[in-house]
C-alpha cells in the first residue's frame, strides 16, 4: 500500500511518487470522486517530453473529459497500458493500480514546489478546485 505521505500533490489534483530516477503520476482520490466513473484514458506517448503543469494525458468519465497535467517536467518513460482495458482502476485504486504514467524527471527539485498530503488535504477542505 502506498504511503500517501510520500507523495506530492498539485492544485490540479495529480499526485507524484518519486522512485529513484522515475516519477510515477496519477490522480488523487478526491479527483477520481469528482470525475466519477472513468470510461477512457488517453495515455501519453512513451518518449514524449512534458513540462511541469503541461497537459500530459486525458481521462474521460461519464461526465466529461479532464486533462491530466505533469506534476514535474520530464520524459514519459512508461504508461499504464492496463488502463486501456480497465480504466475503472483509476476509480478503484487511484494510488496503486490506477497510476497513469511515469516520467524520467528533468528537474527533480520541481517536486519541492508541490504540496504535501497534509497541505493538499487542507487545500481541498478549504474549497480548492
Amino acid at each position: 500500500m502506498t504511503d500517501l505521505n510520500q507523495l506530492k500533490f498539485t492544485k490540479t489534483h495529480e499526485w507524484v511518487r518519486l522512485e529513484g530516477s522515475k516519477a510515477v503520476v496519477g490522480i488523487t482520490e478526491h479527483a477520481q470522486g469528482e470525475i466519477s466513473d472513468v470510461v477512457f484514458v488517453e495515455l501519453p506517448k512513451k518518449g514524449k517530453q512534458v513540462k511541469q503543469a503541461e497537459e500530459a494525458a486525458v481521462v474521460e468519465s461519464v461526465k466529461a473529459a479532464f486533462s491530466i497535467y505533469a506534476p514535474v517536467s520530464g520524459t514519459v518513460a512508461k504508461v499504464n497500458e492496463s488502463l486501456v482495458a480497465d480504466p475503472g482502476a483509476i476509480n478503484r485504486s487511484p494510488y496503486e493500480e490506477g497510476w497513469i504514467f511515469s516520467l524520467e524527471p528533468a528537474h527533480v527539485q520541481e517536486a519541492e514546489t508541490l504540496m504535501t498530503k497534509e497541505q493538499y488535504d487542507a487545500w481541498v477542505k478549504g474549497g480548492g478546485h
